[in-house]
């Protein structure tokens, strides 16, 4: 599970590129997909917080912060652009933040009111994806219908021993150069 940071030291165009989705109305937006007691999956806009540190979302006292607190799988979809079919897509582990001094920088930070009962969560990733439509190729200039470049990070460190190092950017619909991230 890697943090943020460190996803972003490893991909900095493709880290770069999901913020840009991600904070594309100003604070950021996005679907957050949280998994149920009884396993089945519940989605909910939030305002995730990407920093130099991590990506945190502060959560309300709601049935996604009770998913988080007993199974912190997430996934995290950016809200989508208006000109275009583009996303943005990062999926790990959600946390706690329990260091006091951290909570109340970010909170300061980010205008985290006190009178509401939330909790911070710092997202790790271990999927981090970004679909780019080629403007014009199946609707017109600016239609967003055009083939999807791809690109994907894996966390190395949660491949199993031994596996094959998968494509950090993979053809959809043929015609973009894959890419292997260094070993």
């Amino acid at each position: 599970m890697a943090s943020w940071s460190e996803f972003a030291a490893d991909e900095p165009r493709l880290a770069d590129g999901i913020r840009s989705l991600m904070q594309q109305y100003g604070p950021g937006f996005g679907y957050l997909a949280t998994v149920r007691a009884d396993g089945g999956p519940r989605v909910h806009p939030v305002s995730p917080v990407i920093t130099d540190e991590g990506l945190f979302c502060f959560v309300v006292d709601s049935p996604k912060r009770r998913d988080l607190e007993r199974d912190g799988r997430y996934a995290l979809h950016s809200f989508p652009p208006e000109e275009s079919d583009d996303e943005a897509y990062v999926a790990g582990h959600a946390r706690p933040v329990t260091d006091p001094a951290r909570v109340a920088r970010l909170a300061r930070t980010h205008r985290a009111t006190p009178l509401v009962d939330w909790r911070l969560f710092e997202f790790t990733v271990d999927v981090a994806m970004l679909a780019r439509r080629e403007p014009g190729v199946a609707g017109g200039a600016g239609e967003g219908h055009g083939r999807p470049a791809v690109q994907v990070w894996l966390d190395p460190a949660a491949a199993p021993s031994g596996a094959a190092a998968a494509p950090a950017t993979r053809p959809a619909g043929g015609g973009h150069a894959a890419h292997r991230p260094a070993a």
